[in-house]
């Protein structure tokens, strides 16, 4: 699928914008070297943002990495290489947790029952040109193949059936790490693809 770039998006059209004034100026009136720094500095801008921030860049890879390679992977100790010590995350049924090995733990009890739980495309992944924030949508794949704890000693039996919903994680970085992580998944079409829905 082809991944969308709104900063590409908005760096066309605001050129297109900023070469029809000046094309309308310089024929006019020319422009003072005030102005000409102002467009320079603009064009320059416009460039920045259609080549991609490198910040940004970085770390929407790191994200590639850490969905494609360390959740799907089960790498644990690796989710440092993008989540700070004392990350927030917010998850899909309102509640969030606070730090790094709350946040893991939570993430292997998905494992327990769907050993095979995985993120392989990244069908949309954005964010602001200074990186800070991150916006990516992944596709959620995985089968119930083992019993799931339900807490008190009791399981749910695996019904063997597959499961792929859209998810999308916004992420706030700072000093190339996640600070912040909201994660959204309709858990509803979840559980009922498991076959434990209605």
């Amino acid at each position: 699928m082809k991944k969308i770039r709104f900063n590409l998006l908005t760096a066309l059209f605001m050129g297109s914008v900023l070469i029809g004034f000046i094309g309308c100026t310089s024929k006019e009136t020319g422009n003072s070297k005030e102005m000409q720094a102002k467009v320079d500095s603009m064009q320059n801008l416009l460039k920045e943002m259609a080549n991609g921030s490198p910040a940004l860049e970085k770390n929407l890879t790191t994200f590639d990495t850490l969905d494609f390679v360390i959740f799907s992977g089960q790498q644990w100790v690796r989710f440092h290489e993008s989540h700070a010590d004392d990350i927030i995350v917010n998850w899909p049924d309102g509640h969030h947790t606070n730090g790094l090995p709350r946040h893991v733990e939570d993430l292997k009890t998905m494992f327990v029952y769907a050993p095979d739980t995985r993120i392989k495309v990244h069908p949309i992944r954005f964010g602001n040109n200074t990186g800070e924030w991150t916006c990516v949508t992944g596709v959620m794949e995985g089968t119930f193949t083992k019993p799931m704890p339900v807490g008190n000693g009791k399981f749910i039996q695996p019904t063997g059936k597959s499961f792929k919903l859209p998810m999308c994680t916004i992420g706030h970085w700072k000093n190339g790490l996640m600070i912040e992580e909201s994660l959204f998944w309709d858990n509803q079409t979840y559980m009922t693809q498991m076959g434990l829905g209605k």
